[in-house]
């Protein structure tokens, strides 16, 4: 069993069932080290009262979206992705909530068009997913208005994907790319009009033991044997104050080089 195959197995659990998506959500920001980082920078950037018109480019399970529609009330928040069935999910858990400033719809990002319409675009472990990432950049661009900015989170070449040398593959099966190189997603950005104002290194040494012993690890011993599902809490409750304090300490420091990229650009 393999990351991509434990997400399809939390869709059908918590499907129609808003109480446990909320859950859900908490786990995720609780368990995964880019939720910290990404929260983080987010709170940087805007104050919560401004009035912004975002879009959420690959959205997931919706946690961003969530999060954005909490943190700023007054904004307009626009959630997209391809799979329908997620973006269904999406649409009926937003409903029942009453996030009447969040809109969800199907869209592929390598064919959307907006212009100068968002103030703000966050893409979240997305563009690892998708080859033609130039053509997403710029659709990303033509997007944001002046002075709007774009959010991306996604593995470095550094480890990311926990790929370390040419012989290792990935643990997550769906991406198009094992990881960023940081001159060739700043050039890149930089050739579709996007000048990048802030790049940090995450999943340093503490971030990646972390992610092996909260994440990595107890998927395999699942994916070994089912008998480890009944051991996962007892798993937990010796290991989760260690994986919660190495996540603070990846979140605190400077990562000189690390497995995950988080980088703001703008459009000037």
């Amino acid at each position: 069993m393999k990351y991509d195959s434990v997400k399809n197995i939390f869709a059908r659990f918590i499907s129609g069932r808003p109480f446990l998506r909320k859950i859900f959500y908490f786990i995720l920001d609780l368990m995964f080290l880019r939720t910290w980082h990404v929260k983080k920078e987010i709170k940087k950037l805007y104050n919560h009262n401004k009035k912004l018109n975002i879009l959420d480019a690959g959205m997931g399970f919706g946690q961003y979206t969530y999060f954005l529609s909490k943190l700023f009330p007054n904004s307009n928040i626009l959630a997209v992705d391809i799979k329908e069935d997620q973006v269904n999910e999406c649409k009926n858990f937003f409903q029942k909530n009453g996030s009447n400033n969040v809109t969800v719809k199907p869209e592929n990002l390598l064919k959307i068009n907006y212009r100068e319409q968002f103030d703000f675009i966050i893409s979240v472990d997305v563009m690892e997913h998708i080859e033609d990432d130039v053509t997403v950049f710029r659709n990303f661009a033509t997007a944001l208005k002046s002075g709007g900015k774009l959010l991306v989170n996604t593995p470095s070449d550094l480890g990311g994907s926990d790929v370390h040398s040419e012989e290792d593959t990935s643990f997550i099966e769906e991406h198009a790319r094992d990881g960023y190189n940081k001159n060739e997603i700043i050039s890149k950005l930089k050739g579709v009009g996007l000048e990048v104002i802030k790049f940090k290194y995450t999943y340093g040494f503490w971030g990646q033991l972390s992610w092996r012993l909260g994440i990595k690890y107890p998927i395999l011993m699942v994916g070994a044997s089912k008998i480890f599902l009944f051991l996962l809490p007892f798993y937990y409750f010796l290991t989760l104050w260690l994986v919660l304090a190495l996540m603070v300490i990846d979140v605190q420091i400077d990562n000189k080089k690390g497995a995950g990229i988080l980088l703001i650009a703008e459009k000037r």
